[in-house]
């Protein structure tokens, strides 16, 4: 489990158990549509889009859009998370594949020896501390296990500026007040910004609070 003391800690710490019981049918069924308005069929058709066997998900949540992903049966998942609770659950959920789960952290290099053809990061970069140049490190982490021919993907809630319902201001505050996000700052420009620091190809579709991305051809580390 992340150290408290972590700027990481906030932002993974709520996904107890009986939240993670309770994600799909509230936050994906009821919050995403009705605060955010994000309804769940562009996210999910990012996922059948670009996901691949050989696949990492970063901050995999409850497996939801893994698991509806098409990704045929047995096919290599690796996840990623720093809270022991949201892999064990997870991998309950993808049993029908083959997962790996491991707890890291995505801001600091990632324990893994390997290349994926995707990744997914569903919902996650809003919630990583900031300001967007730190976030960048997990976006560097991810690209540098990435195949060449892989592809980034996935979608975040963006900051103040986006195009917020009287509503998602509200609910944006709140989660900002109470650590859960980071994101006020976060805009379209510095999004495309830090993933095309570490990839050459970017696509950008805004979704009234929320960005849905894919990134390709991941840059070379420059040492």
């Amino acid at each position: 489990m992340m150290d408290r003391d972590d700027p990481a800690y906030r932002g993974q710490a709520d996904y107890t158990p009986l939240l993670l019981d309770l994600y799909d049918p509230i936050v994906i069924g009821v919050v995403a549509g009705l605060v955010w308005r994000v309804p769940g069929e562009p996210l999910l058709a990012n996922y059948r889009e670009n996901i691949r066997d050989g696949h990492l998900d970063v901050g995999p949540g409850t497996g939801y859009l893994i698991e509806r992903s098409r990704l045929p049966d047995g096919s290599d998942v690796t996840i990623v998370d720093p809270n022991p609770n949201v892999l064990r659950h997870a991998a309950r959920k993808l049993a029908r594949f083959d997962v790996t789960p491991i707890e890291a952290d995505v801001l600091k290099p990632l324990p893994i020896d390997r290349t994926f053809e995707s990744a997914g990061m569903s919902m996650v970069i809003h919630c990583l501390p900031g300001p967007m140049s730190r976030k960048a490190l997990a976006i560097r982490n991810i690209a540098d296990v990435v195949s060449p021919a892989g592809t980034l993907f996935g979608a975040t809630i963006l900051g103040r500026r986006a195009d917020h319902s009287w509503l998602g201001r509200r609910v944006l505050t709140a989660f900002n007040k109470r650590g859960a996000f980071d994101n006020l700052d976060d805009s379209e420009a510095g999004l495309r910004e830090m993933l095309e620091a570490s990839f050459e190809q970017v696509d950008i579709q805004i979704v009234r609070s929320a960005a849905i991305f894919q990134a390709k051809r991941p840059r070379p580390i420059v040492t």
